[in-house]
């Protein structure tokens, strides 16, 4: 363990302030996924039937991946295959370049997060604006998210009105949480506005009928694949699953165990770009599949469960 790494770990640890807030969050968060799952035989019956499909999914890998491909192609999605995240990033340069484009709005991605994409970004001379709030407000404060569900968790209200008040010039309330939300709305709606490319993650893919399924709460992730004439997902290749008829299992499991939810508030399915006659969505869409190490752990048999992750956070 590093000199630095060490010291930054003890100033956390006295960190008071810091403490209170995690303590506060995961005490609130334990307490609903609690009150989602009353009964522990069904909770641990779904989390077998999830692992089950997880499983399958992965047993299959390759073959259940071609059919994504085919199936994507087939209803209009451009298809690319990243090796690394070097890859991916180039590939997302390269498609910006294609349209001119400078101004990213993002969805919430761990994937993106795994890459550094925004930093890529950044460095092209490209802004890349988070749209979750959560992410948003990291973003802002010039940090990286700290769970994988909230990535704003070690921050309480008084935080995130000071954070406004210097970085958006707005005058805060902290006590007014629906005022500090509205700021945070506001900018970013323009935001969807003006960019010119959007970006997402997937939660799910449905090999049978090419369908990428993205959950979300804050409707930013509809605003980001449907408002740009270009949407982009990134994809992580574990994330393909054989058919639709396995996401209601995996939606129960995920929403339940992230946030205590029997469901998400947005559930969106996304099969292709905006066809004939259609009012909104993009006009191009373009999958990023992206292995970055996901075929070597999945042949090492201490590691290739982890693939079967769902990234509900309730570890």
């Amino acid at each position: 363990m590093s000199l630095e790494f060490s010291r930054r770990i003890d100033v956390a640890l006295n960190d008071s302030e810091l403490r209170e807030n995690f303590r506060g969050a995961m005490d609130f968060l334990q307490d609903k996924r609690a009150q989602a799952f009353p009964d522990e035989k069904a909770w641990q019956s779904m989390q077998q039937q999830g692992a089950q499909l997880r499983h399958e999914a992965l047993d299959r890998l390759p073959e259940l991946l071609e059919t994504l491909e085919q199936n994507c192609i087939n209803n209009g999605i451009q298809v690319h295959w990243a090796q690394d995240a070097d890859e991916a990033n180039e590939l997302i340069v390269s498609i910006a370049n294609q349209h001119k484009a400078s101004r990213f709005v993002k969805g919430k991605s761990m994937a993106s997060e795994e890459i550094a994409m925004n930093e890529h970004l950044t460095h092209h001379g490209i802004e890349c604006i988070e749209s979750d709030m959560g992410e948003y407000i990291v973003q802002l404060a010039e940090e990286t998210p700290s769970h994988i569900i909230m990535p704003a968790i070690h921050k309480n209200k008084e935080q995130i009105a000071r954070l406004f008040s210097d970085k958006l010039n707005e005058h805060c309330d902290p006590n007014d949480v629906d005022q500090l939300i509205g700021i945070g709305r506001n900018i970013l709606r323009q935001k969807f506005r003006d960019a010119d490319i959007g970006v997402s993650g997937v939660n799910f893919a449905a090999a049978d009928t090419g369908t990428l399924c993205l959950v979300e709460n804050e409707g930013n992730g509809r605003f980001s694949t449907t408002a740009p004439p270009v949407h982009i997902a990134l994809m992580g290749i574990d994330k393909v699953i054989p058919n639709l008829r396995a996401l209601p299992t995996l939606l129960r499991l995920l929403t339940r165990s992230a946030t205590g939810q029997k469901i998400t508030s947005y559930i969106n399915l996304i099969s292709s770009p905006r066809k004939t006659l259609e009012k909104d969505g993009p006009q191009e869409v373009h999958l990023i599949l992206l292995d970055n190490g996901r075929s070597r752990i999945g042949q090492d048999p201490d590691l290739n469960t982890t693939l079967a992750c769902i990234r509900c956070g309730a570890c």
